[in-house]
């Protein structure tokens, strides 16, 4: 479905969050909420949030590994295996 498809007015919230809440569970896509024809928040699937999150985390993750690493900020293999021996 497209993202067009998704846009709401606040009013379509205010009247259908039950409707809404049950289409979720067939469609699991956000919905965008506009409020004086403006985008204003977007309401999803908490499935999805926790995915979307997780996916945030890791990314985060490799971002950091990566700056340390430009950094110089690592040590090979085989001196990282000889420090958890220790």
């Amino acid at each position: 479905m497209s993202l067009a498809e998704q846009i709401r007015p606040i009013t379509y919230l205010k009247t259908s969050a039950a409707e809404i809440v049950k289409e979720f569970a067939e469609n699991p896509e956000p919905i965008i909420i506009t409020q004086n024809g403006e985008a204003k928040m977007v309401v999803m699937d908490i499935h999805e949030y926790e995915k979307q999150q997780e996916t945030m985390a890791l990314l985060k993750l490799l971002a950091l590994g990566r700056k340390e690493f430009q950094e110089g900020k690592y040590s090979d293999a085989e001196t990282f295996l000889d420090e958890m021996d220790d």
